[in-house]
């Protein structure tokens, strides 16, 4: 580990090779659909990798300006990368350069950034205070992706606990003094039980939403006599609802996993309608099922 944070010697053609890389293997992770809504996906859209790859360059760099420079020069090629790659594959095509804007921004920050992080190398007191805004910003992705993972299990489980463990490891990676080392775990420490009190007091969340109406495109027909449920009760509730905006029903659902399930409609006789879930986590596609009832 000492090698890899401090040891390397990451020249200008590996800081390069390294960015097409890292930009390509987002582009994939972001194209492929099973990688929706799971933690293989999160590096397309959040920081927690990316600030590994940035302490890496900065405590491999051997001035303060080398390491703005390559941090600068490194998320300037992955970033855009990862959108090229995406274009063909992409229903908004080189529309999807819309959502790029606020990582170059942040590309731009990472001259401060690696400028000022290199001085994390120096030791002293306040090489905490700028691990320290790492360590934080860490600590609110963990809070997002826990609070995924215990609403929605297992998804994002992996990127909870990568950014619990990179918490813990930099500390202890970076720094050579005993107390930088103790007093920045400690704090890591602080911040993950803080936040993994804050979740689990708050509890589970849930995507709600209205999947069927009487009457409707998927040829349902019920009111408030019969009863719905998931075929698997893990996927959450469903309930019949008279909605007072078309004065028909609908079949109000919370979801807490994703995947696939069927919804069941029961009338009072016991004849049953079925229809095919598919649940993502802000999406779902429902169809009836070729051997339901009517």
């Amino acid at each position: 580990m000492k090698k890899l944070f401090g040891g390397l010697n990451l020249t200008w053609p590996k800081i390069i090779i390294a960015a097409v890389l890292a930009g390509i293997y987002t582009a994939v992770m972001a194209i492929l659909p099973i990688t929706k809504d799971t933690s293989f996906a999160d590096i397309s859209i959040s920081f927690e990798v990316w600030i590994l790859f940035g302490i890496l360059i900065i405590v491999n760099s051997k001035t303060p300006l080398e390491s703005a420079l390559k941090c600068f020069v490194f998320f300037l090629i992955s970033q855009p990368l990862v959108y090229l790659i995406q274009v063909p594959f992409n229903v908004y095509g080189w529309g999807i350069f819309r959502y790029y804007p606020p990582w170059f921004l942040w590309t731009l920050f990472t001259l401060v950034m690696g400028y000022v992080g290199w001085y994390m190398r120096k030791e002293k007191w306040w090489a905490l205070l700028i691990l320290g805004a790492m360590l934080v910003l860490l600590a609110y992705h963990y809070y997002g992706f826990l609070r995924e993972t215990i609403s929605f299990f297992p998804n994002h489980l992996l990127s909870a606990i990568f950014c619990a463990v990179t918490m813990i490891a930099y500390p202890l990676c970076i720094f050579e003094k005993k107390q930088l080392r103790t007093v920045g775990v400690i704090l890591s420490v602080v911040l993950l039980l803080a936040v993994t009190v804050i979740v689990f007091t708050n509890g589970r969340t849930s995507y709600e939403t209205e999947v069927l109406s009487n009457g409707g495109s998927q040829g349902a027909t019920f009111d408030d006599t019969y009863t719905a449920e998931f075929a698997d009760p893990s996927f959450g509730t469903a309930e019949i609802i008279f909605e007072e905006g078309i004065e028909d029903y609908m079949v109000h659902v919370a979801f807490h996993k994703t995947g696939s399930t069927q919804l069941i409609l029961t009338a009072p006789d016991g004849s049953k309608q079925v229809f095919d879930l598919e649940v993502g986590r802000d999406t779902y596609n429902i169809q009836k099922a070729t051997d339901s009832g009517s």
